[in-house]
């Protein structure tokens, strides 16, 4: 089978990866209104559902619905392995949040970008020079300090906290999935195409836990809150998997590192601004240090010539 090849134009790959950086950490913010009067469950099914409608609705006025004899003449095994993996990734990453805390998901969900930039160098063949490598070795150095608490408390963890991580752990290995076989479709799919189909896949799957009553209470805010979340994963997505056509997997999870350093920092503007969305995040020096060297690591990786 032959593998996809990247179109080369790594500029519009790594604004792709940042518009996702910045929209993915701003998210959880969001995210943390909006479960204030909804669960979860019901939160991720709407974003999903919201999402395929309105990319439905976009790429039926422009005449680029995908064809059913396209779809059949893609791989429905990729499909439907992204499609899968994808909602596993959603429900376990939600579940394991619920039996540990979010300081510590925030650490373990970045085993995805990890395993990502791994499957991309070994599946599909990418290479990254010496100092390269030095850019990962600084950047996983920076993570351990950034968050050395939330290591420590893993290490001294109950059981249920454990179980939580494991879930995790496991959340981040099907995202990985997901985003690989998302690469791999490139081949013979547009990214708008393989996106709907996913996203209209994640909202079925979504369906039987979803509280749809709940979403006619919703006051205006909220509501408001609701469709930002949708229209985010809708944007995020979208503009990841189009950075996957244009870039190598191996330097988008480089970039896609920083996410949570962004979250860190939006929480920190936020909790400022509108205390009552988010409570406030205090940094260390040895934090911001951390910080700086995840920033350091992810640019040598994503800005170093290929060999």
């Amino acid at each position: 089978m032959s593998l996809h090849q990247t179109s080369g134009h790594w500029r519009l790959g790594l604004t792709l990866s940042l518009l996702t950086v910045f929209l993915w950490g701003i998210l959880p913010i969001a995210l943390a209104v909006t479960l204030q009067v909804l669960d979860v469950y019901t939160v991720i099914w709407f974003r999903f559902l919201g999402s395929f409608v309105m990319l439905a609705v976009y790429l039926g006025i422009r005449g680029k619905l995908p064809k059913l004899e396209k779809l059949r003449s893609a791989s429905w095994k990729l499909l439907a392995i992204a499609t899968l993996f994808l909602g596993i990734n959603y429900f376990l990453f939600m579940q394991g949040l619920a039996l540990t805390s979010p300081a510590n998901a925030e650490v373990l969900i970045q085993l995805s970008t990890l395993l990502l930039g791994l499957g991309g160098l070994v599946i599909f063949k990418e290479r990254y020079r010496l100092y390269q490598w030095i850019g990962v070795s600084v950047m996983t150095c920076g993570y351990l300090l950034f968050f050395r608490e939330q290591l420590t408390n893993l290490i001294t963890a109950h059981g249920t906290y454990i179980l939580g991580s494991v879930l995790i752990a496991l959340g981040s290995t099907a995202w990985a999935i997901y985003a690989l076989a998302q690469k791999q479709l490139l081949q013979s799919l547009s990214s708008p195409s393989i996106m709907l189909t996913i996203y209209g896949g994640c909202a079925l799957l979504l369906t039987p836990l979803a509280r749809v009553k709940s979403l006619f209470i919703l006051d205006t805010f909220h509501l408001g809150m609701l469709v930002f979340c949708a229209l985010n994963t809708l944007i995020a997505y979208g503009a990841f998997a189009e950075s996957l056509e244009h870039w190598e997997a191996s330097r988008v999870s480089a970039v896609l590192a920083l996410a949570p350093i962004v979250t860190l920092i939006s929480v920190a503007v936020v909790s400022v601004i509108a205390p009552d969305w988010t409570p406030p995040e205090h940094f260390t020096f040895i934090a911001i240090l951390g910080a700086g060297l995840v920033v350091t690591g992810s640019v040598a990786i994503a800005l170093g010539k290929s060999d």
